[in-house]
């Protein structure tokens, strides 16, 4: 561990603001540079790439946050699955990270960095030369590895400015923008997949909205029933994950030293929030990308693909089947319910495991919550103010919450997938509680900055 220690000290880092509360017009600022910063380095092109294999799987470039063609077609892809390797190494025992401790956490971070950067350098490569970003001919491959590793790398410090300076994490935000572009468009553009407005050309437009009345006009139910499906289904799951995600259980809550003065500690039921669905998500869709590369690559070892459709081998079995879609065709199956059954399961177990993972190890759990309950001064009325007490009490709420809210979590993004909404229904979900979770934050911050004795108060 000193080796990754010394190494982690030569890594190149964002500096933490020297303040310990930004204020909120700061955060405001960085986050939008951070998210204006992601939208430009998504339209820059890779000079020298000839073929684009990977452009056919653009629904998965939006839960990798990810435009596969340009500087930053490696997205989150590195970090996600650094981060997954590491909760798992950490998670079985292989590495005994005490995260609980400020050093833990520091060594935890550190190594999770040197991971990803690996991860970066890996990915760029395996793109490049399996075939899925194919160079001109007379370019090298290692100018697109270079030019990968570059786009993965400012993905990395911008992920990192956004956490010390912003609001939430990158991650998160890059997410959200990718599938909030793709609803917008799919819902409202009146334009053909040409590029030409649609009405008077005889084609059909690519937004929802308009292709509904389009097929009505143009006599064609079918079409326009999935189009109205769509816009349902996406509504819906909006209204479910908001309604999930105000849910909370709260514990009430007095300062020891203030004599009648209280408050209410929220644990929310989604008590992990998105995380664990952006890991299995993301999980999937490399897998997903691997399968396809390696098809390519002549090794078709995880499945082979029609279009961008799997057909055969592992992926076929964690691909979502458009049931809602199907049904309305005819062309439903039994195979199509196997494979949503699967699919069901994957996401629901997956999130669990990495819930309870996340928990464990980003400070979370109930040891981690007492001392920061203690720490602020604060006891639970009738109790002894002792903080074995209070974490014997958060245990019989923390991990129930933790599993049961991941799989409410891993359920509903998996109906939602199922059901053909307006962009993928994982995306959907973690884009609500993405903007709720920003939505909260930014206003707790506004509150702060509007009451200044307000922190003051809190932080005795």
């Amino acid at each position: 561990m000193s080796i990754i220690t010394n190494l982690t000290k030569f890594l190149p880092e964002v500096k933490s603001p020297k303040v310990k509360h930004l204020q909120f017009k700061t955060k405001l600022k960085w986050t939008l540079i951070v998210l204006v910063s992601y939208f430009i380095l998504g339209i820059i092109s890779l000079w020298g790439l000839g073929e684009n294999a990977l452009e056919q799987f653009d629904y998965l470039a939006i839960i990798l946050g990810a435009q596969f063609g340009s500087i930053i077609s490696l997205g989150i892809g590195p970090i996600v699955t650094a981060s997954i390797v590491l909760q798992l190494l950490n998670g079985s025992g292989i590495l005994k990270l005490k995260t609980e401790t400020h050093e833990g956490r520091a060594m935890f971070q550190g190594l999770q960095k040197i991971l990803t950067i690996f991860f970066i350098i890996f990915e760029a490569i395996i793109y490049v030369f399996m075939g899925g970003l194919s160079p001109q001919a007379g370019i090298s491959h290692w100018v697109l590895v270079f030019q990968l590793f570059l786009g993965g790398m400012l993905i990395l410090y911008l992920d990192e400015i956004c956490s010390k300076w912003g609001f939430g994490s990158g991650v998160s935000l890059f997410i959200a923008a990718g599938v909030s572009a793709e609803i917008f468009v799919r819902a409202l553009s009146p334009l053909t997949t040409t590029g030409l407005i649609a009405f008077g050309t005889g084609q059909a437009p690519i937004g929802k909205i308009f292709v509904f009345f389009y097929s009505l006009v143009s006599g064609n139910p079918t079409e326009a029933l999935l189009a109205l499906s769509a816009i349902i289904f996406t509504v819906v799951v909006f209204a479910v994950s908001v309604y999930t995600q105000a849910m909370k259980v709260e514990i009430p809550l007095s300062f020891g030293r203030v004599r009648g003065y209280g408050m209410r500690w929220p644990l929310r039921f989604i008590y992990t929030s998105n995380i664990p669905v952006i890991l299995v998500a993301a999980l999937l869709a490399n897998i997903q990308l691997w399968a396809s590369l390696l098809e390519r690559w002549g090794y078709p070892i995880l499945g082979t693909f029609t279009g961008n459709v799997p057909t055969s081998g592992l992926v076929a079995w964690i691909y979502n089947p458009d049931l809602i879609g199907n049904i309305i065709r005819g062309s439903f199956t039994f195979l199509d319910l196997s494979k949503g059954i699967v699919y069901v399961l994957i996401m629901s177990i997956g999130a669990i495991i990495f819930s309870v993972f996340w928990m464990q190890t980003s400070g979370m759990d109930a040891r981690s919550q007492a001392k920061q309950i203690m720490a602020s001064g604060l006891q639970i009325p009738g109790f002894r103010r002792d903080e074995r007490i209070l974490e014997q009490i958060l245990k019989r709420y923390i991990l129930p919450l933790t599993v049961m809210g991941a799989l409410a979590v891993g359920l509903l993004a998996a109906l939602a997938d199922l059901t053909g909404a307006l962009s993928r229904g994982t995306g959907i979900l973690l884009t609500v509680m993405i903007i709720y979770n920003f939505y909260e934050k930014i206003a707790s911050d506004h509150m702060a900055d509007m009451y200044p004795g307000l922190r003051k108060f809190m932080a005795k």
